[in-house]
């Protein structure tokens, strides 16, 4: 019909200004660069507050950014890092985190059977999941020589898209398989999680197709996804403990709302009360552009958590 072909339209022209807007930033450099590892890819960019979140001063609390871009090399930490620069203009301590993601075309894993090679492929299996792991795990330390203004007993972990999967997976390591590498034996001394848009829930965002097919390129196909999505889902790795809000555009069509209301909905049987902040006329973008209202409230969301 003439009606939808026009609202289609004109939510598409929208998205694309949301895009443009939020990749318009010119990059911020870290105050300093950390490894954590040995991979040109494990690394961790540092951003001190710019200034006290309170009038008594003190340490500030870290905030760990988890970028996205479907796990897909193109897409790395700089794309982020105005919006690390906005969370350190507002005050906290920021750690945007890198990591390894997939940059080799590989046949048959395109949104449509017998698409030929594409690529770069949606992460790496188990390399995106051991540098999150890694990362983690070596943050406190790194953040004592590195970054003294941060307390990291103050820790929140956000992630946008993809880098919300990361982020809701970190908070649930201590519920992994038992033999999973990454399992650790309690829950992380996280404050908590905002996940930014975040492919939540595996199952639901292969169903809608999420970023043609991300999901299933990470876990390495059909058959990966189907053996590996209990170490990787996190709509299957609840209740965490962990204080956890979700912040969702409603026009987002990148990483639909039903793939957040899916993940709150598990949380919800599993006993667990997730958080949803839903935003109207808001897409994908806004939430990491400081241009955009929507990126002020996800810098309140952080806040509540962080105190």
């Amino acid at each position: 019909m003439p009606d939808d072909a026009a609202a289609r339209a004109a939510a598409e022209a929208r998205a694309a200004a949301e895009e443009e807007s939020a990749f318009s930033h010119a990059a911020v450099d870290p105050d300093v660069t950390a490894a954590y590892g040995a991979d040109p890819d494990q690394v961790i960019d540092f951003y001190a507050p710019r200034e006290a979140l309170s009038p008594g001063g003190g340490l500030a609390p870290l905030v760990v950014v988890l970028h996205g871009g479907a796990w897909r090399a193109p897409y790395d930490r700089r794309h982020v890092t105005p919006f690390a620069d906005f969370l350190a203009r507002r005050g906290f301590a920021v750690a945007n985190v890198e990591y390894r993601r997939g940059g080799v075309s590989i046949p048959g894993q395109g949104a449509a059977a017998g698409a030929g090679d594409v690529g770069p492929v949606a992460g790496r299996w188990p390399e995106t999941f051991d540098d999150v792991a890694a990362a983690m795990d070596a943050l406190p330390a790194l953040v004592r020589e590195f970054l003294p203004q941060a307390d990291p007993r103050r820790m929140v972990v956000t992630g946008h898209s993809a880098g919300g999967h990361l982020a809701l997976w970190a908070a649930a390591r201590h519920l992994l398989p038992a033999d999973a590498v990454w399992r650790i034996d309690r829950p992380a001394p996280l404050r908590g999680i905002v996940a930014l848009a975040p492919i939540a829930d595996f199952t639901v965002a292969e169903k809608l197709d999420v970023c043609g097919g991300a999901c299933r390129q990470l876990l390495g196909g059909e058959e990966g996804f189907t053996a590996r999505l209990p170490y990787a889902d996190p709509a299957l790795l609840l209740p965490t403990g962990i204080a956890t809000t979700l912040v969702q555009g409603r026009a987002d069509t990148v990483v639909p709302q039903a793939v957040a209301e899916a993940y709150a909905d598990a949380a919800a049987k599993a006993g667990e009360v997730v958080g949803l902040t839903l935003l109207e006329d808001v897409g994908h973008f806004p939430l990491i552009d400081p241009a955009a209202d929507a990126c002020a409230v996800v810098a309140e969301e952080i806040a509540q958590l962080a105190w």
